[in-house]
């Protein structure tokens, strides 16, 4: 690993202008390219403070070993060249997008004699127009059966309009008009050609002048009594119009425009695009980035519309979910390669705020998938797990990890979460929540959590005898109570959540009898915390992990692991280390200990909203006694609001109907924050 300090640019070399860096390794190679209004204040960022920088810039800085620059004239400038640099070098510290899958098109082979309609994926070529791209093949082939109805052009291979010309019979498709059959002469080339252009047009957005040319010739056929004719003009009208209804309309009809939305984590992005055509969605396509670099959903999107318009044709409006740093730059660039003005614009309302939802739906979902496909292969979750265990130092890989987070707004229903993870994979049936009772803070929270969960533990280990005297001593000094295996978790405060289909008694199908879950052989139920993890991780920094520490220590647990998991920089705290554990921008096992930690964060978010819920609708009369549902709203449909009934005396809310004295004394009482007295209580 170089020392940044050795390739510095001596002070005052660096050029104040506009321009496009490039930083190198050792071997030379090209590993990324950036630009900047500046270059002397965008290089000097790199080198001033390099503590503060964040992990994947430095882990840039280590690699490289030498920086240089090329000076331009202005920022439109400093945008080709770098993305003209970025597609010759592939640096690997760029942002990357990579296809999610290969999308196919519909293609018009114009550059032929006779053009040919076609689906097609992969690269594009010259003399051929596309439409798309469409999310199934078998959508175009349906759109395309309808319209050759209407323009009936050569859609056959070359092998087979050769063949078909040397022999002088036309292929199936001739002989049920949905081919022209120019390999046997039926059309010119011209004709055919005219035909292709059409259908171009229509593909393109422009179906009304076809459809009304076609009714027009249909009323002309009727008028003079060619009925045959006139039915398969209105065949014909029919299926134009259906695979018009085939494309969703989402805005008018002389709108065109991409639509580009995000979903992002820490780690990766994911990119969907809507292309509207003629006020219809033509096709979409998406694309999947792992955030080599540190870059917000502004530069992400600077980012891809330079990559792909860098070849693609560019529309007149694109809609982004972020103005890009350098918005006025980029618009320049785009408009002139487009050749006249292009709008980037975010929406704010309408119809168009609502396509951009849709899309931002379909990026999430987008990225919910490529995780779902990472996570669920073998053999990556095998090395997330030995990763894991390697850069924490564990003597096995952590087949069982559980990991811990607070949730709460401004201190009020604190509630925590308990997620667990069996070689990789969640275990839903296995999920806690807890309501935090003493906990003030998110330290104090996490200590307490982890107490209560590994007390239960030792309890369970206990009622089966699987404690050894050390252990046994230690919980009881600690003051845990082994004899209370058969307590009610609700007693405790925790609450289990089955993800599982639930039997009549409450517990998971999937979780009776389930691999490492040990039974309680006197009811045939499993026992809810005795099964240990490898490793704890709690969502939070080194003091987070201190505590999970501390409370293990204090229970005479260590044979358990635990690390803490900054949301920031994604750093992994080992309890008492001054510094983190950073994990490779790559590594798998990064990427698990991230899903385990937002799967907590999301679970404990959950409940944590379910509580808030509950309070909101709880009021300080449902705790008088005697006072019931009923007699509840008879006070409030008599004040109006609870804020009239607490101004009001006690002798004015016996004025309700069914409400005694010692009923309003209570209800004064508990309004105003105060407690009756035995006297008032009895009477």
């Amino acid at each position: 690993m170089a020392d940044p300090a050795t390739y510095r640019p001596a002070p005052g070399s660096i050029p104040e202008s506009p321009g496009v860096y490039r930083f190198r390794d050792p071997g030379g190679r090209v590993i990324y390219v950036g630009k900047a209004k500046s270059l002397r204040q965008r290089l000097n960022s790199y080198f001033a403070d390099f503590a503060g920088l964040h992990p994947r810039t430095q882990t840039m800085l280590t690699t490289a070993a030498s920086v240089d620059w090329t000076v331009v004239g202005t920022e439109v400038e400093a945008l080709q060249l770098e993305y003209s640099w970025i597609k010759e070098f592939d640096p690997r510290f760029n942002v990357k997008y990579r296809d999610d899958k290969s999308y196919p098109y519909l293609a018009v082979t114009m550059g032929e004699d006779f053009p040919r309609v076609q689906v097609m994926r992969g690269a594009k070529r010259k003399g051929t127009r596309y439409f798309g791209p469409y999310s199934h093949a078998w959508a175009i082939r349906e759109t395309v059966d309808l319209l050759l109805r209407v323009f009936p052009v050569r859609t056959c291979s070359a092998g087979v309009f050769r063949r078909a010309g040397q022999i002088g019979r036309p292929c199936l498709l001739g002989y049920i008009d949905k081919c022209s059959a120019p390999c046997v002469g039926r059309v010119t080339p011209e004709e055919h050609r005219a035909l292709a252009e059409d259908f171009c047009d229509f593909v393109a957005g422009n179906t009304g002048r076809f459809i009304k040319r076609l009714e027009r010739e249909m009323r002309e056929a009727a008028a003079v009594e060619e009925y045959e004719r006139a039915a398969r003009l209105r065949d014909d009208v029919q299926a134009l119009q259906r695979a018009l209804e085939k494309q969703t309309v989402v805005l008018g009809d002389d709108t065109d425009c991409d639509v580009i939305a995000l979903a992002e984590d820490p780690l990766e992005a994911a990119v969907q695009v809507f292309y509207v055509r003629g006020g219809r969605i033509r096709g979409q396509r998406g694309w999947v980035v792992d955030k080599v670099e540190e870059a917000g959903p502004g530069e992400l999107v600077e980012q891809f519309l330079l990559q792909m318009y860098g070849e693609a044709t560019i529309p007149r409006e694109i809609l982004v979910p972020a103005r890009p740093p350098d918005e006025a730059a980029l618009i320049e660039l785009l408009s002139e390669q487009r050749g006249s003005r292009v709008d980037l614009r975010v929406p704010q309302r309408g119809d168009k705020k609502s396509l951009m939802e849709t899309v931002e739906r379909n990026a999430k979902e987008s990225l919910a998938q490529h995780k779902l496909r990472r996570a669920s292969d073998l053999t990556t979750r095998s090395r997330a797990l030995q990763e894991i265990a390697d850069a924490l130092d564990l003597d096995q890989a952590p087949l069982r990890i559980e990991c811990y987070d607070v949730s709460h707004i401004q201190g009020e229903n604190v509630v925590a979460s308990m997620v667990v993870f069996e070689d990789g994979l969640a275990r839903k049936s296995e999920y806690r929540r807890f309501s935090i009772r003493t906990g003030e803070g998110d330290v104090a929270s996490i200590y307490e959590v982890i107490c209560r969960r590994f007390k239960r533990y030792l309890e369970e280990r206990a009622a089966t005898g699987e404690l050894d005297a050390g252990t046994e001593d230690a919980a009881a000094h600690d003051g845990t109570t082994h004899g209370g295996a058969g307590r009610d978790a609700a007693e405790n405060g925790e609450v289990a959540h089955n993800g599982a289909a639930h039997d009549e008694d409450g517990y998971g199908a999937a979780e009776r009898g389930g691999a490492g879950t040990p039974i309680d052989p006197e009811t045939g139920r499993p026992r809810k915390f005795a099964y240990p993890p490898n490793l704890v991780v709690v969502d939070g920094g080194p003091a987070q992990a201190a505590a999970a520490q501390r409370a293990l220590d204090e229970l005479g647990i260590d044979d358990i692991a635990v690390c803490g998991l900054a949301k920031r920089l994604e750093e992994v705290w080992l309890p008492g280390d001054d510094q983190p554990v950073i994990l490779p921008r790559s590594s798998e096992g990064l990427y698990l200990l991230q899903r385990v930690r937002d799967e907590a964060h999301r679970f404990a978010i959950t409940y944590h909203r379910t509580k808030r819920s509950k309070s909101l609708k709880e009021s300080a009369l449902d705790h008088v006694p005697g006072l019931g549902p009923a007699r509840r709203q008879a006070l409030l449909r008599h004040f109006g609001s609870v804020k009239r009934l607490r101004e009001a005396s006690a002798e004015e809310i016996r004025e309700v109907p069914g409400i005694g004295r010692a009923t309003a004394e209570a209800i004064v009482a508990a309004l105003r924050g105060e407690s009756p007295s035995p006297a008032e209580q009895g009477s």
